[in-house]
């Protein structure tokens, strides 16, 4: 069952990231994220509801989750505007990493853990698989930089937010209504920077507000999509977790990169130079050293 349940959370972990980032080629960044995130708050409401989760509400939850929610609308807007303007099978691959490493700082940092001797190679491998992957060094053009730095960024906000979000429940009814707590202040967060963005003269809609308005009602089974997949994920991988062990859960889950790239090759037609796809894959197995250590 673990391994079953960790392998749904790496498809649909995957085609959340594809769909995302084929959205954002199309649609502003900020709009597929607070129409995706809404949607996916609608659902974890009726759930959280459904659940009776409202009474573990305390402090530290409340904290956690509204901390991941803020840190959730940039590294989201980073994210989806690399796959938008970069290749996904180098973009999905590092921004992976963060979702890993920086879990394992943390608990370094809190709680005293000692990366073992997997994970200290997990590291070397991960870094190298990143220098790689921006395509340094080979033929043809790299992948430009501000999509590296656009990349890493993401990383570095999935992986603050993936440890915040477990540090605020140790339930799967708290671990929902942590995740609605986020994806509201999500919202929040992210339509509030497209107010202000509009004030400045940027249109909030691709096409005008006539055009835009009928294509996010043309996208708006895609973009909820997105959002929904997303919680469906977050509730799969609970599950393989609780029913086996964590490091199985979370070696399988981590390999959502490689649905991300097969879809870009498959749907984009998308192809990496040599260097790019060692990058990338290397990239991809130190993430899965870091989570199996």
């Amino acid at each position: 069952m673990t391994a079953a349940f960790a392998l749904a959370t790496s498809l649909l972990w995957g085609l959340a990231d594809f769909g995302g980032g084929l959205l954002s080629k199309r649609l502003r960044e900020l709009t597929v994220v607070v129409v995706s995130q809404g949607t996916a708050a609608l659902v974890l409401a009726t759930v959280v509801l459904a659940t009776g989760a409202w009474s573990e509400l305390d402090a530290r939850l409340l904290g956690c989750a509204v901390a991941a929610g803020a840190i959730g609308p940039v590294s989201m807007l980073c994210f989806y505007r690399a796959l938008a303007v970069g290749p996904m099978g180098v973009v999905s691959p590092v921004a992976t990493l963060g979702s890993v490493a920086v879990p394992v700082g943390v608990g370094m940092a809190l709680h005293g853990e000692r990366p073992g001797p997997l994970q200290a190679v997990g590291t070397l491998i991960a870094v190298a698989g990143v220098v790689l992957a921006g395509g340094v060094g080979g033929g043809g053009a790299p992948v430009r930089q501000r999509t590296i730095v656009l990349t890493l960024v993401a990383a570095l906000g999935f992986g603050a937010t993936m440890s915040l979000v477990a540090e605020a429940s140790a339930t799967v009814t708290g671990l929902f209504l942590t995740l609605l707590v986020q994806r509201v202040v999500n919202v929040l967060v992210g339509g509030g920077a497209l107010y202000v963005s509009v004030r400045r003269g940027t249109p909030a809609l691709p096409g005008g507000p006539e055009g835009g308005v009928r294509a996010i009602w043309r996208a708006l089974p895609a973009l909820s999509f997105v959002g929904l997949a997303d919680v469906a994920a977050n509730g799969t991988y609970a599950v393989a977790a609780q029913h086996g062990p964590v490091t199985v859960a979370a070696v399988l889950a981590s390999l959502y990169p490689v649905v991300t790239a097969l879809a870009a090759r498959g749907v984009l037609q998308e192809r990496l130079r040599a260097l790019q796809t060692a990058g990338a894959g290397l990239a991809l197995l130190g993430t899965v050293l870091l989570a199996s250590g």
